[in-house]
């Protein structure tokens, strides 16, 4: 029954928005009160962090860990897939928050993406993302550039 309960409140509570953040001198990243107000209610205060194509990816523990079922289970029989499972599963960092609301962001994935002081966090409803603030800038205009292109995936989902 408890895994039933954190499933409902998983799907009431989402990682939603974005904002911006420093990261202090040692990497470390204050999560804003929104997103661990949903790891507090629906998750743990553990984070599983790794690089994915343009951005970090932090996902609560449980979620990750239904990515690592799929890829295990599935990832194996798409062709070439082993240096995606690789590229991602090679970056994975477990980053507990400390008393102060912070993950350290160890420095091989910051380097990864050129995470310097400014760092935007963008929620994915599951997870969140962790972009430097260049390339998120970059990423919004590039995205903005074509939304006509999502119109017809928007409305096969009933949205449009």
């Amino acid at each position: 029954m408890a895994g039933r309960s954190q499933k409902s409140k998983a799907a009431k509570l989402r990682f939603r928005s974005r904002s911006e953040h420093t990261l202090d001198a040692k990497g470390r990243l204050n999560i804003p009160s929104r997103f661990r107000e949903v790891l507090r209610e629906a998750y743990s205060d553990k984070l599983i962090v790794t690089n994915w194509q343009k951005s970090l990816k932090a996902y609560p523990a449980v979620e990750w860990k239904r990515v690592e079922d799929k890829l295990l289970d599935q990832a194996r029989s798409i062709p070439g897939f082993g240096d995606f499972v690789r590229y991602v599963i090679s970056g994975v960092s477990e980053c507990p928050l400390d008393r102060q609301g912070r993950i350290l962001l160890p420095p091989s994935l910051r380097a990864e993406f050129g995470l310097g002081k400014e760092v935007v966090l963008n929620g994915m409803l599951d997870h969140f993302e962790i972009w430097d603030k260049g390339a998120w800038a970059d990423e919004t205009r590039r995205t903005r550039d074509k939304f006509k292109d999502f119109e017809e995936g928007l409305s096969s989902l009933g949205i449009l």
